[in-house]
C-alpha cells in the first residue's frame, strides 16, 4: 500500500456571508442569510518537494472562490421550482409559486446547482478549487479533495471525492 499523506486548511477567513433560501414542490424557507466557513482536506502522495500541495496555493485559491459568493444571495439556477428572469434593467426576477423576489442582479450569484443547500455548495467549492487547481497543473499528488461548508457552529455538510470524478452541475 502506497503512503498517503493529507492537508487540511481552514482558515478564519475562508468564508463568506450569503443569503439563500431553500425551495422544493410544496415548500420554500424565507430568505434569511449564514456566515458560512470552508475546510479543505486533500489527500495523496508526497511530491520530491515534501507537500502533499502548497498550503499556500489552496489558501490563495479556496479565498478567491469564497470571496465571490461573499455579500450575495446565492440562487441555484438549475432549480426545478423557480423561475429566474434576468438580468434585465439590472434586475434579477426569482420566482416560486405565489411568491416573487426581485433582486439588484450585481447582489446574486446564479450557480449552477439545484439547491443551495450547503452540501450542494460544498459540491460547487469542489468543483470550482478542483478547476482552478487543474488549470495550474497543481494535482499531480492528490487524490482525493473534501469540501466542508459550515452554516454555523456544529453544523456543516462535507463534499468528498477523487480528484478524477465527474463534475457535477
Amino acid at each position: 500500500m502506497t503512503p498517503k499523506f493529507s492537508v487540511h486548511v481552514a482558515k478564519e477567513n475562508l468564508k463568506f456571508s450569503a443569503a439563500h433560501f431553500i425551495a422544493y414542490a410544496g415548500f420554500r424557507e424565507p430568505l434569511h442569510g449564514h456566515n458560512y466557513q470552508v475546510g479543505v482536506y486533500l489527500e495523496g502522495g508526497l511530491a520530491s518537494t515534501g507537500y502533499v500541495i502548497d498550503f499556500g496555493l489552496i489558501k490563495k485559491l479556496t479565498k478567491e472562490i469564497v470571496d465571490r459568493l461573499d455579500e450575495h444571495t446565492i440562487i441555484p439556477a438549475n432549480s426545478d421550482c423557480l423561475t429566474i428572469e434576468g438580468p434585465a434593467d439590472g434586475q434579477l426576477r426569482v420566482r416560486y409559486e405565489n411568491d416573487e423576489f426581485v433582486f439588484p442582479a450585481h447582489d446574486v450569484r446564479l450557480l449552477p446547482i439545484v439547491h443551495s443547500s450547503a452540501e450542494e455548495l460544498a459540491r460547487y467549492i469542489w468543483n470550482q478549487l478542483t478547476d482552478a487547481l487543474r488549470t495550474r497543473d497543481a494535482l499531480a499528488q492528490v487524490t482525493v479533495i473534501e469540501i466542508s461548508v459550515a452554516e454555523g457552529p456544529g453544523q456543516s455538510a462535507i463534499y468528498r471525492s477523487g480528484i478524477s470524478a465527474l463534475k457535477f452541475p
